[in-house]
């Protein structure tokens, strides 16, 4: 009986289900099912663009780094870091690497235009990215770490041998953590160990035939549709970018200010113009402007060392010739000061980086000379006109009266009056007897008695 009630009941249900409403109901959310389901193919791929070209720093980690996230929120088929960098600092670079590495978007590194570089840094960036890519006249290489940093004034042997040692870490480090990125990337670990040892740096083509780099690209559409399709260890399904909309990514107007800020050349600028400002507050002050802007120049330019690891032997030795060149004001040295000056600014520019092009960080020699010829001639002009006011005759007090002229009043026999300045004073005639109305000149003040004598 209970077997009879289940199918009687199974029968209704079913009836129910296959009435026209239902079925209408049923229809109508199968027509939707597919619409609600839709994969991701369906809509066309959007690729984001970031140019960066510099140094890479603080700024450059920042903005790249912003970039790995701006894809991943707004998902996005890749990311293309379009890349031109000498390198820079090692912090900044460990930034964008992990940033790059822990990406849930794929990352593409493309060395572009022609005449790029990724050095130094850049190498680290270039291979750690899920593709890289370069542009035909383009290079890779010369990633042997520079320590710009913390350096002191050379010393004796021991101080050489410590350096060497650490230097030694240094590279043994960087070595070992390039290898690593291009043993996880698939690329060459033995011509990674050499980037970093050797200084090695190759062309686009030997970068592909070598395995360091992925493919040549003349330009991004190629690019775009070269990777279409393109499996990657990282994910899942391929690579989706032939015909991608392309959408830019670019720094912020703060980014772009602080950017400009690091580079050792505006640093340089900044210093000197800091420089000249304090000079000139400091010959005249009350003028205000020039002290504003010379402190607000200096801050920026310790700001922009600071934010380049910059040697503090350097700083100070800059430091050092700025306070020459401020005594060469007061003190007459017959411009031994400004020589000292001049020396010990150029001494701490030359040392506050390696001289190494591919660190990306050195002061431009025609930067660093014009600076200090503009720093020399404030102080130039500073100086003569302080000469000029200490050479100038006092206009007031007892000083101020030597040598000035007038007239006898009276006879002076030796004594009587005479007028200086539309003033009377008692005088007395260094020279004998004057007549009324003879011309006088003031030789000495006693008192309130001037000594004249006659004028020649």
């Amino acid at each position: 009986m209970n077997r009879y009630k289940s199918l009687i009941l199974a029968v209704s249900a079913w009836a129910i289900l296959l009435s026209p409403p239902a079925a209408a109901k049923i229809a109508a959310a199968k027509k939707q099912a597919p619409a609600a389901a839709k994969p991701p193919e369906g809509r066309p791929p959007k690729v984001l663009v970031a140019e960066f070209s510099g140094v890479i720093s603080p700024v450059a980690a920042e903005f790249l780094s912003s970039a790995v996230e701006e894809a991943e929120r707004r998902d996005m088929d890749a990311l293309v870091l379009q890349l031109d960098t000498p390198g820079g600092l090692d912090p900044s670079m460990r930034i964008i690497v992990k940033a790059i590495l822990s990406s849930k978007a794929p990352v593409i590194a493309y060395v572009h235009p022609s005449g790029a570089r990724a050095a130094s840094a850049g190498v680290f960036i270039t291979m750690a990215a899920h593709v890289a890519a370069m542009t035909p006249g383009t290079n890779i290489g010369a990633a042997h770490p520079v320590m710009i940093g913390g350096g002191g004034l050379p010393g004796g042997g021991k101080k050489e041998e410590q350096d060497k040692t650490m230097e030694t870490k240094v590279v043994s480090d960087a070595a070992a953590y390039l290898k690593s990125i291009a043993h996880r990337r698939g690329r060459n670990e033995e011509w990674a160990f050499e980037a970093v040892s050797k200084s090695t740096s190759i062309p686009a083509s030997e970068a592909v035939a070598m395995r360091v780099v992925d493919l040549e690209a003349a330009s991004l559409d190629d690019l775009l549709k070269a990777l279409d399709g393109r499996k990657l260890h990282d994910f899942d399904k391929p690579l989706r970018t032939a015909g991608a909309a392309v959408k830019r990514y670019g720094m912020t107007r703060r980014q772009r200010w602080l950017a400009a800020l690091s580079d050792p050349n505006v640093a340089m600028i900044l210093m000197s113009l800091g420089a000249a400002g304090l000079f000139i507050e400091l010959y005249n002050p009350g003028l205000i402007l020039p002290g504003i802007v010379g402190a607000i120049s200096l801050i920026l330019a310790f700001y922009s060392f600071q934010t380049l690891s910059a040697s503090y032997a350097g700083v100070l030795l800059i430091l050092a010739g700025l306070v020459f060149f401020a005594l060469e004001i007061k003190i007459t040295s017959y411009g031994l000061l400004a020589v000292g000056g001049i020396a010990s600014t150029l001494l701490g520019a030359l040392m506050l980086f390696q001289q190494n092009a591919a660190g990306g960080l050195a002061i431009s020699w025609s930067i660093l000379f014009s600076s200090l010829a503009g720093l020399l001639c404030v102080v130039a002009v500073v100086s003569r006109i302080v000469y000029k006011a200490y050479r100038r005759p006092v206009p007031t007090g007892i000083e101020g009266m030597l040598g000035a002229e007038g007239r006898a009043v009276g006879r002076l026999d030796p004594r009587g009056k005479v007028e200086v300045g539309g003033e009377l004073w008692d005088a007395e005639s260094a020279g004998g007897g004057l007549e009324a109305g003879a011309a006088v000149v003031v030789k000495a003040v006693k008192g309130l008695k001037l000594i004249v004598a006659a004028r020649p």
